[in-house]
């Protein structure tokens, strides 16, 4: 029997179904939890940012952690595919700012409602609350899977899909991992990322909640800047976090002993420009004290405490400021530090980094190297990306092409 088992019921074993299914294989879905796309209903806080409507070369440069193993996926199953297969299962789509695209509800609900359908369509047999204890190996390939109540299920092939072990709530238990490993393949550590970052410095936590809108943020490792970008961040009790710094948390090196991130509070002045508008802002302002007139460039809150960051009394008249205190000023406003403790825990990121190595697998197939049979799909292989629609893109495409040559290898050991 031409056969194909998925294991996961998550965006990248959804798909991987639906393309096994339509290559002519008889498919079965296993899923731990107790119904399909648990972690899809959460993305996008319940708006589902599924895609992004961006090129592949565009994609490819938001993807941070082994992009070109992705050219044959994308190739494959593109984002407008995507979008596609959304707008003929009945999901309408809309593409907002910076491409990404949402269903037009803004309802992830409608996602999965979706896909579900497609599943039920095309016959994919779906068994809820069931879990995966080993993989069935024989003779260097995958014979199918012996579930925890001892079950075994024979297949042709079979696709992993189970995810990363960020959000734990949602599922992501790491069995992947351990069936990946079973089967003996090596697994990079799993890191959060896509995280909010715990700083050391304590004044952050004085600023909960206050969001920056339109400043630069840049990370320098040993005094150069490795990475750079506009955008939106927040403070926190434990440091910052927002879309800025979860995307810089995709860029950070092991040792951060050396690793400095810098906030440019006025991207749009230059240093010239900044102390220009300072002398005339303190020009108007006489002796009104320093601390009354920086909201003019700051939220309230945080103009309070900026003159303690700078070693400038905040009850400083203006007049009295002097040159090389306004040149501090000038260049905090510019260049903010800020020193990383750690990145949060892995069941706070949006995504984990990690897993079955991309040098394993065949980038054309999602097949295994090492176990003929094996496919994967989605988190549980070594790449990530940015925010925007990007990582849920992976799992529809890695998902699609596992699952159509998961089918094809099936097929071909019983052709009947």
């Amino acid at each position: 029997m031409a056969r194909v088992i998925v294991v996961g019921g998550g965006a990248s074993g959804m798909m991987a179904a639906v393309f096994a299914a339509d290559a002519g294989a008889s498919v079965t879905l296993l899923e731990h939890n107790e119904k399909l796309g648990k972690k899809v209903y959460i993305t996008g806080k319940g708006r589902c940012n599924f895609t992004n409507d961006c090129d592949r070369d565009t994609f490819l440069t938001q993807v941070a952690r082994n992009p070109r193993f992705l050219y044959s996926a994308l190739d494959f199953f593109s984002p407008q595919d995507m979008m596609r297969l959304l707008e003929n299962a009945g999901c309408p789509v809309t593409v907002q700012r910076g491409r990404r695209a949402f269903p037009a509800s803004e309802k992830a609900s409608d996602v999965t409602r979706a896909l579900t359908a497609l599943l039920r369509q095309r016959r994919v047999e779906v068994r809820l609350n069931t879990e995966v204890k080993d993989l069935l190996l024989r003779d260097g390939r995958v014979a199918g899977v012996r579930l925890a109540d001892g079950a075994e299920l024979p297949a042709g092939a079979v696709v992993l899909a189970t995810g990363g072990l960020s959000y734990p709530s949602t599922g992501s238990t790491g069995d992947g991992w351990r069936l990946a490993a079973s089967a003996g393949h090596t697994l990079a550590d799993p890191e959060p990322v896509l995280v909010g970052l715990a700083a050391k410095e304590t004044w952050p936590a004085k600023l909960q909640g206050i969001s920056l809108k339109n400043v630069s943020l840049s990370l320098t490792v040993s005094g150069i800047i490795r990475w750079q970008e506009l955008g939106e961040m927040l403070f926190t009790h434990f440091g910052v976090s927002g879309p800025l710094v979860l995307e810089v948390s995709c860029h950070l090196p092991a040792d951060l002993s050396t690793t400095e991130l810098l906030i440019d509070l006025k991207p749009g002045l230059t240093p010239e420009q900044l102390d220009a508008r300072l002398r005339r802002d303190f020009l108007a302002a006489g002796r009104r004290q320093l601390v009354h007139v920086l909201p003019g460039l700051l939220p309230a809150r945080m103009a309070e405490l900026f003159p303690s960051l700078c070693s400038v009394p905040a009850a400083l008249p203006c007049s009295q400021v002097t040159g090389s205190q306004r040149e501090v000023l000038v260049h905090a406003l510019k260049a903010l530090p800020l020193h990383i403790a750690a990145p949060r825990p892995l069941e706070e990121a949006v995504v984990t980094r990690g897993g079955v190595s991309v040098r394993e697998l065949q980038p054309g197939t999602m097949a295994s190297r090492l176990c003929s049979g094996l496919f994967f799909a989605g988190e549980l292989i070594d790449v990530d990306a940015h925010t925007g629609g990007y990582n849920l893109q992976i799992a529809w495409s890695t998902g699609a092409l596992a699952g159509a040559h998961a089918a094809a290898h099936a097929l071909e050991i019983h052709p009947d």
